[in-house]
């Protein structure tokens, strides 16, 4: 394993503007790695807060912070348009910084509208240099990033001045907008290539039979003139969502963009949507220019369990017996990750169909096989029986079997019913968007997981109150009960937990996972994450039984993979070659986004956003904070 990471950093080293980070992901393809070696296994303990910035969001909005989630990960711009740091707020402020100082250079506000229940959030915002633009010219090199109420806005990378240019004044008004919030929104950045900005959007989860189309649009990078869309449940009139919240990634050379579909409404009935849902829960591959359909592959079938691709596609290339393939790893809720050639579509690994259970819901016709892959495993356990239950006492123990025992429970893709039903994993995941990272061109794959249970069914909407509850997911010990209007259904989801709140599986109850996707086998796995701080009062010391995570990491040629994610304020670094723990820091918040790392005048530096979120009920801020070595 040394020798393959030695070996990739000396390749990587050569082709890598890896050593800035220039894109959400890190790179088009989403790799999240860097070619960065000065901060190393050897040395990562000596790592300390080089600076510390703070948006001013908490002071300027306090009473709207709790309804936040602090989820982006900065862009550092080349030396041309300005070598500034840049990043969003949730409430999609454009800040740009000084790389070594933290201090701020400009901001861009676009005043969004405070309205809707759903957290606010925004992932990133996107580079691009227009090179129908002079040289010297404003707007030569652009911000675009999508808002809370759905226009896509560019700015000068330099000023921050909106691109008159661009559509009106520099937004354009994108699908759905005008309806609320609620209903329809963004959270990640949109992809900019071939002279294309490309966009999705997040829908209402749960509550509409007919939720908004998750219709995804390709404008002009320069006129802001919509050149193409594409709407995922084209023909499906009884549906809506199957919309694109992820991350997309995207590979020029081949001319292809690369979407991760959701869902489609309501995720957990689908009389209304009968058939596969075809690019529904899909990976889609579409005609950079034209926006035409080249491939898809559809890892869940007619999906009544939202689970949704909640990831970037990965594109790296798969090295195996002297052959290399141009290829695609694509991570699910489920705790699968499908690997495919990215030119074809085609599973570069032998995929069956596992035998599904049917659903007992009148007039629901489930699928009666689900795609697997033989490889790599399953990256968590799906089964969860009685004699399985976990406690601290033998009391609640008990009580965890007994629940267990009552649970319509036959394995993973067990359909909703009105029986309480086992959701292992939950539609948290497994992964999230957070997604993973690839080592260098070692095809060694890095990711975090949710492993924790919950519990599902559905409930006949007589006596349906109309009310809305406005939570993403259940947090532990609730339970959450949403309308599916247009249904004879509400369902309620919650988490399975013991008379303590402790989640009835054995611990890890968040993990981190080493996968080589060549050889397809699991490398190592360890907890991530410490409940010392999730308990009725905080204790001095760690627990590390992992915690649910939410976020991403990051992996550079030094050896390290560095990770907040986690529910206990702590930001990683692990060894990538045994899993180890070097270093870790503790942050005001919870870092629930993904870090990125640049060297910039000779001296590496690791941000991270530190702002909280607001599934979890823990604390919100405003903090971005930089790692470096001592300078002297």
């Amino acid at each position: 394993m040394r020798q393959i990471l030695l070996l990739c950093a000396s390749l990587c080293a050569a082709s890598a503007a890896a050593q800035d980070w220039q894109h959400y992901g890190g790179d088009p393809g989403g790799r999240h790695y860097s070619a960065a070696q000065q901060i190393t296994r050897e040395n990562v303990a000596q790592l300390q807060v080089a600076w510390v910035h703070r948006s001013g969001d908490s002071e300027k909005l306090p009473a709207w912070m709790e309804n936040t989630s602090a989820q982006a990960t900065p862009i550092l711009l080349p030396a041309a348009a300005g070598e500034s740091l840049v990043y969003c707020t949730p409430f999609n402020r454009i800040i740009a910084l000084d790389p070594g100082t933290g201090a701020q250079r400009w901001s861009h506000d676009p005043g969004i509208k405070l309205e809707g229940e759903r957290p606010f959030r925004c992932r990133g915002v996107t580079y691009h240099e227009e090179l129908r633009v002079d040289a010297g010219a404003p707007c030569r090199h652009r911000l675009f990033t999508n808002t809370h109420d759905r226009r896509l806005l560019a700015v000068d990378a330099l000023t921050g001045e909106a691109c008159a240019d661009f559509g009106d004044n520099g937004q354009v008004t994108l699908h759905g907008h005008g309806q609320p919030a609620d209903m329809i929104s963004n959270s990640s950045a949109p992809l900019a290539a071939s002279g294309l900005v490309i966009t999705g959007s997040t829908v209402v989860d749960f509550h509409y039979a007919r939720a908004p189309r998750g219709t995804v649009q390709a404008y002009d990078s320069l006129s802001g003139e919509l050149r193409w869309q594409f709407d995922p449940l084209e023909g499906h009139a009884g549906s809506g969502g199957a919309n694109v919240w992820a991350p997309m990634s995207v590979d020029e050379s081949l001319g292809l963009v690369y979407l991760p579909t959701s869902a489609p409404s309501p995720d957990y009935y689908g009389v209304n949507r009968p058939g596969t849902n075809r690019y529904a829960n899909s990976v889609v591959a579409l005609d950079l220019a034209s926006g035409a359909v080249r491939w898809h592959f559809q890892h869940v079938r007619h999906d009544l369990w939202d689970y949704d691709t909640p990831a970037q596609p990965i594109l790296f290339d798969w090295n195996k017996h002297g052959d290399s393939v141009p290829a695609l790893a694509q991570p699910t809720k489920q705790g699968f990750v499908f690997v495919l050639d990215r030119r074809t579509g085609e599973s570069l690994w032998e995929i069956t169909e596992q035998p599904v259970p049917p659903s007992q819901v009148p007039g629901e016709i489930a699928s009666p096989t689900q795609p697997k892959p033989i490889a790599p495993p399953q990256l968590l356990d799906s089964f969860l029986m009685p004699q399985q239950a976990w406690g601290l006492t033998p009391w609640d123990r008990g009580d965890c079997a007994r629940q267990l025992d009552e649970l319509d429970n036959l394995g993973l893709f067990t359909p909703l019913s009105e029986k309480l039903t086992l959701m292992l994993p939950g539609s948290l995941g497994g992964a999230n968007w957070g997604g993973g990272a690839i080592l260098g061109q070692s095809g060694v794959l890095i990711l975090n997981v949710n492993t924790a249970p919950f519990t599902g069914r559905l409930i006949p909407a007589d006596n349906r109150s109309g009310a809305r509850d406005a939570r993403d997911h259940p947090t532990a010990g609730q339970r959450m009960r949403v309308p599916m209007q247009g249904t004879p259904y509400d369902v309620e989801v919650g988490t399975l937990v013991s008379p303590l709140g402790i989640p009835c599986s054995p611990p890890p109850w968040g993990k981190l996972v080493a996968v080589d996707l060549v050889r397809g086998s699991i490398l190592w796995e360890q907890p991530l994450g410490s409940i010392h701080e999730l308990g009725p009062f905080p204790l001095p010391f760690h627990i590390n039984w992992g915690t649910p995570n939410l976020g991403g990491g990051i992996a550079t040629a030094g050896g390290l993979f560095f990770i907040g994610a986690t529910m206990d304020r702590q930001f990683r670094a692990f060894d990538t070659e045994s899993g180890e723990v070097l270093w870790r820091h503790t942050l005001p918040m919870d870092a629930a986004a993904t870090p990125m790392t640049y060297i910039y005048q000779g001296r590496q530096y690791v941000v991270v956003n530190a702002g909280g979120h607001a599934m979890f009920d823990r604390p919100q801020g405003d903090y971005l904070y930089a790692f470096a070595l001592d300078s002297q």
